[in-house]
C-alpha cells in the first residue's frame, strides 16, 4: 500500500460443530478500535469457513456498491435487505438504523480475514464480484502468524517483534473475541429455548440441570432415574423431560 491504512476491518467466523454460525466485523481507525462500528452477521447455513467468509463479505460489500452498481446486477443482496444479515452491533442494538447504515457505507482501506490462503481466496472472490475497488485484502493464519495476500503462493513473514504484526494480531484477536462471545450467547439462548419448552422447567431448574449434566446433549441421553436425582426435579418432572426429548 502506498500509505498506511486509516480504516481497517477484520472478519472472523465462529460456530459450534457447524451450527450457530456467526461472523464478526471489527473496525480499527488510526490503529484504535471503533467499537460503535462493530457488527455481527448470522450465517443461516454454510459448507465451511471459506463459504462463511464469502457470504459475510458479499453482504458487507453490498453496502459499498451504488444502487445501480455491478453487484446488484449479479444478484447480490442490496443493503436494504440487510436487517437479517447485520442484526446487531456491539451493544446488541439493531444495525439497520439510518445512522448505523450510514456508518456501514464507510469504505475500509484494508480488509483482514482470520485465516490463510483459502480464506483469503474466498474473500477475494467476494471483493471481485462486488465490483468495489480501492480496498486491499490480506489474511493472518494462526499457526505461524503468516500474512497471506490474494493470488500469492507464499506468505509475508513480518518480524515477530514488529509493531505491524502486533497490530494485525490485536485486530484478529478482537474479531475472534467478538465472534465467539456472540456465538456463545446464541448457544445459551438456544439451550434456554429448548429447555424452556418443557412444562415445569423454569430458569432456576434449567440452570441446575445444565450444572449437573454439563450440556443438553448429555441430558438427552440420561435415563429418567438419573434426571430424577437432580435437586428440585423429582420423578414426575424427570419423566416429562425424558419424554420431551424422545418425542
Amino acid at each position: 500500500m502506498e500509505s498506511a491504512p486509516l480504516r481497517m476491518e477484520c472478519y472472523d467466523v465462529s460456530h459450534l460443530s457447524g451450527t450457530n454460525i456467526v461472523a464478526s466485523m471489527v473496525v480499527f481507525e488510526d490503529g484504535l478500535p471503533r467499537t460503535d462500528e462493530y457488527r455481527r452477521f448470522s450465517i443461516p447455513e454454510s459448507t465451511d469457513d471459506t463459504d462463511s467468509i464469502y457470504r459475510t463479505l458479499t453482504r458487507r460489500l453490498a453496502y459499498l456498491v451504488p444502487d445501480d452498481g455491478p453487484a446488484a446486477d449479479a444478484g447480490t443482496e442490496s443493503p436494504t435487505d440487510a436487517p437479517t444479515d447485520v442484526p446487531t452491533d456491539s451493544a446488541g442494538e439493531s444495525a439497520d438504523t439510518p445512522a448505523k447504515r450510514k456508518k456501514f457505507r464507510y469504505q475500509p482501506n484494508l480488509l483482514i480475514v482470520d485465516g490463510g490462503q483459502p480464506q483469503v481466496t474466498a474473500a477475494a472472490r467476494a471483493l471481485r464480484e462486488s465490483g468495489v475497488t480501492g480496498i486491499q485484502l490480506c489474511g493472518i493464519a494462526k499457526r505461524l502468524e503468516e500474512i497471506w495476500l490474494p493470488d500469492s503462493d507464499y506468505p509475508v513473514i513480518l518480524p515477530r517483534n514488529s509493531d505491524a504484526l502486533f497490530l494485525i494480531q490485536r485486530i484478529r484477536d478482537e474479531a475472534h473475541r467478538f465472534a465467539i462471545t456472540h456465538q456463545r450467547a446464541r448457544r445459551k439462548r438456544d439451550i434456554a429455548t429448548v429447555l424452556g419448552e418443557i412444562a415445569g422447567l423454569g430458569p432456576a431448574r434449567v440452570k441446575v440441570l445444565l450444572q449437573h449434566f454439563g450440556s443438553v446433549a448429555r441430558l438427552k441421553e440420561a435415563p429418567i432415574e438419573a434426571i430424577a436425582e437432580v435437586r428440585g426435579i423429582g420423578p414426575g418432572l424427570a419423566a416429562t423431560i425424558h419424554q420431551h426429548f424422545r418425542a
